[in-house]
């Protein structure tokens, strides 16, 4: 397998070319906020709207990248899980960030921007806690 060659070495350059197009931050922030952790889940109850191979892409990106995994639902054989790494975890202040400047300049709406609103009240505290929660959930093997 060749490696693929970078337009640069700069983190933010290397940083959007995993996470830079319309739809992979939206997958990992249903995934991380959105407790959505199943295909069906992530395809049908996103505001969004992204289509089932377009879902398909960026999971398997993600998978690449090491910021999912996933494995079998032991509920239901037909069924996989979605979990976040720990370097998918670590996203979460990016997430953050990106809310509460959206919420700041962007029209929002309601329900997005309490959520936003609860992010940046909550500062570092709060997704410090968040990331451990995720930990537990997302690192243990649930």
């Amino acid at each position: 397998m060749t490696k693929k060659s970078h337009r640069s070495g700069c983190p933010i350059n290397l940083s959007l070319e995993i996470l830079g197009d319309k739809w992979t931050l939206v997958v990992i922030r249903d995934i991380a906020l959105g407790h959505r952790r199943h295909f069906r889940e992530l395809l049908t109850k996103s505001d969004e709207g992204i289509a089932a191979n377009m879902l398909s892409d960026r999971l398997k990106t993600l998978m690449d990248h090491g910021l999912i995994t996933r494995q079998p639902d032991p509920s239901h054989k037909q069924k996989v899980i979605y979990s976040l790494t720990e370097k998918g975890i670590e996203l979460v202040p990016v997430l953050a960030q990106m809310a509460v400047w959206g919420r700041k300049h962007l029209p929002v709406t309601k329900e997005f921007d309490a959520m936003a609103k609860t992010l940046e009240e909550g500062g570092p505290a709060l997704w410090a806690r968040l990331m451990k929660n995720l930990r537990a959930t997302h690192l243990s093997g649930r």
